[in-house]
């Protein structure tokens, strides 16, 4: 879910789009959903000569699982922000595996207190 929340806040802004296959697409990030799948419009190609077909597309429609990597501008990103997200996230899933070794049951010495 921290991909997720960070590519929202991009929403609006430019960003270029390298894919597997070697294709960089450039534009304005219009929507992202929960699978990473990412919509821009003003789409450009940065290599016209080895891909004339894409020339004529306004808008574009990436699956997530085909994306390498994201170029976003340097000033979209909060760092502060992203690294507050990132310490939650790792909070979370800390607890989770505590929980998961503890059979999803309270530890023995709050059981105890309560118990009292």
């Amino acid at each position: 879910m921290l991909f997720y929340s960070f590519f929202k806040t991009l929403i609006g802004k430019p960003v270029t789009i390298h894919l597997k296959n070697d294709v960089e697409l450039s534009g304005t990030l219009l929507s992202v959903d929960q699978f990473l799948n990412l919509k821009i419009t003003d789409l450009k190609v940065s290599d016209e000569a080895r891909h004339p077909h894409l020339l004529a597309l306004k808008t574009a429609f990436v699956r997530g699982s085909v994306v390498r990597a994201v170029e976003v501008p340097k000033g979209a990103v909060d760092c502060e922000l992203l690294e507050d997200a990132a310490r939650r996230e790792a909070v979370r899933a800390v607890r989770a595996v505590e929980l998961a070794k503890a059979g999803g049951r309270k530890p023995k010495a709050e059981e105890a207190k309560t118990a009292d």
